[in-house]
């Protein structure tokens, strides 16, 4: 088989894994879709619609050989009947810059929770693509979130130099395996393995800023549908037209059944593996709200998993995103919760219950400034601050920078703590801020002012 990802790699050296035990696990190349809504990349995120692709399984391991749903415990999860350590995915490599905070998310799958906002939005989608294509679309929503580096990015054509790709972005585990940043990471081996209309969900991964819209783990679904020249060919029209108009009828139905009667418009973008490439807006709430991303699948990804004859269409869509918008939620950190005042309000098979606050305590301010240097992300103080104050930690904000006469330059971020669920003491926000300060100065290099 393949997988040279750590869920085979490590695992079967250090426990002697069966061949049968490693088919299991084989799934750790999955598909992977960038970011906001899925692995299409849009103009200020890796990506608005995520295509994936793993590796080379085949289509019976696909349908049986599932990632079970895993058993948390303090310091490893069961990925494929296989339990995966702490030490397997948080690893003391100098490519590694997966932090403990992120471990603790693999395999809760939100989006598997039938009375959890994103499990009712999903499966409201699951009921459109049902009803409207007669249950044709296979769904994958189990796939492991651990892939090859190639899945993630060679596979959907993300250019070499591409921001995506860089450590301040993206989850290595090494220098060959990443968390995916996108379900678009599946991609290319489902195709391989023959399937031609699937929908894949499932938890992405990606560093990122901290607000109340932006989280380092989110979870995305990505569509394709693959047409054979007998499609197009007594239509008269030409293969890309065909495949686009189809593209857009299918997402205007999707979009009525998610929003109701709604005023829609396309706007044409750029995704590197897609052209032409568009995103869906609805008019929505006073504003225009962009859905998702979408496309026309570039024919070498196509050509390359053996299916030089057809065109496709692909489309991603962030779920966070858009059950914000029709729960009514604030705050991304809500979607983690286990308060029973947040999960108590949703009911399996109810799209749009609006939430209701339950308690809105106070935030605490603090600010921080320093000299940075040359390597300084703001990313990766962001990481720095979320492992140690967690979701405790609501924005962080630049308010000041400048640049002194010797060309030194100083940043000032204003740090939002709110707790979702209870007041915070000033001890332990003196004691947070006060940490903070330490870590950033020691592993980021810079000095406090």
């Amino acid at each position: 088989m393949l997988i040279q990802s750590i869920c085979l790699k490590k695992l079967c050296a250090a426990t002697h894994t069966t061949a049968a035990m490693a088919a299991a696990i084989s799934l750790a190349h999955t598909p992977i879709f960038l970011s906001k809504p899925s692995l299409f990349i849009s103009k200020n995120r890796v990506a608005a619609f995520a295509f994936s692709t793993f590796s080379a399984v085949s289509s019976d391991n696909l349908r049986t050989k599932k990632w079970r749903q895993p058993v948390m415990a303090a310091s490893a999860v069961e990925l494929g009947g296989v339990k995966i350590s702490k030490e397997d995915v948080v690893r003391d490599d100098p490519t590694n810059n997966v932090p403990d905070t992120i471990f603790t998310k693999l395999g809760m799958q939100l989006h598997r929770r039938d009375q959890h906002p994103l499990g009712i939005l999903k499966n409201a989608i699951y009921d459109y693509f049902d009803t409207n294509y007669s249950n044709k679309f296979e769904k994958f929503e189990d796939l492991c979130p651990i892939v090859p580096v190639k899945a993630n990015f060679d596979d959907v054509l993300v250019p070499a130099d591409h921001v995506s790709r860089s450590y301040n972005d993206t989850y290595y585990v090494d220098s060959q395996t990443v968390l995916r940043c996108h379900t678009s990471a599946h991609q290319a081996e489902i195709l391989r393995s023959g399937h031609t209309h699937f929908l894949v969900t499932g938890d992405v991964y990606r560093r990122d800023s901290i607000d109340s819209t932006h989280y380092p783990v989110f979870h995305q679904m990505e569509g394709v549908r693959v047409f054979s020249p007998e499609d197009w060919e007594s239509s008269g029209l030409d293969a890309t037209t065909y495949t686009a108009q189809d593209l857009k009828k299918c997402l205007e139905g999707l979009a009525r059944h998610l929003f109701g009667a709604v005023e829609m418009r396309w706007v044409d973008t750029y995704f590197p593996f897609t052209s032409p490439s568009f995103e869906l807006e609805i008019f929505f709430q006073e504003k225009w709200l962009e859905v998702l991303g979408c496309g026309v699948m570039e024919r070498e990804i196509l050509k390359r998993s053996g299916k030089t004859e057809n065109y496709a269409w692909a489309f991603g869509l962030g779920l966070e995103r858009l059950a914000m918008v029709l729960f009514d939620i604030p705050d991304i950190r809500l979607f983690w919760s286990n308060d029973e005042r947040f999960t108590s309000q949703f009911t399996k098979g109810q799209l749009g219950v609006k939430f209701k606050p339950f308690s809105k305590f106070p935030p605490c301010y603090k600010d921080m400034s320093f000299w940075i240097n040359e390597s300084f992300t703001e990313n990766n103080l962001c990481e720095v601050v979320r492992g140690i104050a967690g979701d405790l930690v609501e924005e962080v904000q630049l308010i000041d920078n400048f640049t002194n006469k010797k060309g030194m330059t100083s940043h000032c971020y204003r740090i939002a703590y709110r707790s979702m669920e209870r007041s915070l003491t000033d001890e332990e926000i003196n004691d947070l801020q006060s940490k903070v300060r330490e870590v950033v100065q020691d592993k980021l290099k810079v000095v406090l002012r």
